[in-house]
C-alpha cells in the first residue's frame, strides 16, 4: 500500500483515476484466479458416486473417484468413536476384492459359533493377498472377544511392504455380503478397467551397499509404466521415479560409467559382490574398497551414485 500512496502523490490529477481503476482492476484480476492450496486439490479430485452402509456400529463410504491418474474407490471407515480409517482400490483390485469377499463370507458362514478356547494365537481364521502394482493388500478374517471382522490392510508405502506402517479397515463378519453387493452396484456402474499396460509387471527388487538400501519397484499410471528408486536408510529416505521409456537410456549412461571406471581400475571390477536371488529380489552386498574407506568421502553429497 504504501508504494501505490506514493505514486498518486507523484502523480498529476489527471491520471489519478486511470491509476485507482487499473490498480483495482489488477487486484480483482488476482481475486478472481487465485485458490487456496486445498481448495485446488479439491478441484482436481471428483468424486463420481458414493455409497454408505451402515454395518453394526460403523459406517462405510464407497467412494468412485476420479483425478488425473484415473478412476480408483476410496473406502473410508467412521468408528463409533469417530476415528476414521481409509484405502484406495484400483478398479481392477476393488474387482478382485469383491471376489474375495463372496470366498471369506462363504468360509465364515461354515464356521460353528466363536470358540474362545480354539481361537489361534494370532486370531486368523482365513488369510489372502492381492497384489496389484508391487502394492500388496492383506485380507485377513479375525476373531477377538468381539467377534470376527475382516481386516483389510496395505503398506502405506508402496516400496517397503514389510515391518512397515499401513492402512487398515475392519468389516464385521457379518457385513461382508452387504459390503460386497454395494462395491458390485459401483462396479457394474464404472467398470473394472484400469487401462494401460495389460500383462504383468516385474516385481520390485532390493539391494543393500554398506548401510543404505535400494529399492527398484516398477508401477503404472494413466501416464504409463515407471521405475521408482528409493534410498533408504534408518531416519532418511529419498526416490525418483524414471519413465519406462527412458529405462535404456539410463542403462546406457551406467554401463559408459561402469566401463570408463573398469578403464581406470578403479570402482565397478575393483571390489567384490554377492547376489542371490530369491522371489522377485535381488539383495547384493559391496563392501567398499579398502581404499576408501581409510580415507572419508571428500564430499558426501556425492556418497551415493544413484540419488543425490
Amino acid at each position: 500500500m504504501g508504494e501505490i500512496v506514493q505514486l498518486i502523490q507523484n502523480e498529476c490529477p489527471t491520471n489519478i483515476e486511470r491509476i485507482l481503476t487499473n490498480g483495482w482492476q489488477d487486484t480483482m484480476d488476482k481475486i478472481q484466479y487465485w485458490k487456496p492450496e486445498g481448495q485446488q486439490g479439491q478441484q482436481a479430485e471428483q468424486e463420481l458416486a458414493t455409497k454408505m452402509l451402515q454395518i453394526q456400529s460403523k459406517r462405510f463410504y464407497l467412494d468412485v473417484k476420479q483425478n488425473k491418474r484415473g478412476r480408483f474407490i476410496k473406502v473410508a471407515e467412521i468408528g463409533a468413536d469417530g476415528r476414521r480409517s481409509q484405502i484406495f482400490l484400483a478398479l481392477s483390485t476393488a474387482s478382485e476384492f469383491r471376489d474375495h469377499l463372496s470366498t471369506f463370507s462363504d468360509y465364515y458362514a461354515s464356521l460353528g459359533p466363536p470358540n474362545p478356547d480354539n481361537v489361534p494365537d494370532d486370531g486368523k481364521l482365513k488369510s489372502e493377498m492381492m497384489v496389484k502394482d508391487n502394492r500388496r493388500y492383506y485380507l485377513d478374517l479375525k476373531e477377538n472377544s468381539r467377534g470376527r471382522f475382516l481386516r483389510v490392510s496395505s503398506a502405506v508405502s508402496q516400496t517397503i511392504t514389510r515391518g512397515g506402517p499401513r492402512t487398515q479397515i475392519a468389516i464385521p463378519a457379518q457385513g461382508m455380503i452387504e459390503f460386497r453387493d454395494a462395491l458390485t452396484d459401483l462396479l457394474e456402474e464404472f467398470g473394472t478397467d484400469d487401462g494401460g499396460f495389460k500383462g504383468d509387471l516385474p516385481e520390485g527388487r532390493y539391494m543393500r551397499v554398506d548401510n543404505k538400501n535400494f529399492y527398484f519397484d516398477i508401477g503404472q499410471n494413466n501416464r504409463g509404466i515407471y521405475m521408482r528408486i528409493s534410498e533408504v536408510k534408518t531416519n532418511f529416505r529419498t526416490a525418483i521415479t524414471v519413465p519406462e521409456k527412458s529405462w535404456a537410456r539410463f542403462r546406457d549412461i551406467f554401463a559408459d560409467y561402469c566401463d570408463k571406471m573398469k578403464e581406470s581400475g578403479v570402482g565397478a571390477g575393483g571390489g567384490s559382490s554377492s547376489l542371490s536371488e530369491g522371489k522377485g529380489s535381488v539383495m547384493a552386498q559391496v563392501p567398499s574398497p579398502s581404499s576408501t574407506s581409510q580415507q572419508p568421502n571428500p564430499n558426501p553429497n556425492l556418497d551415493s551414485p544413484l540419488i543425490k
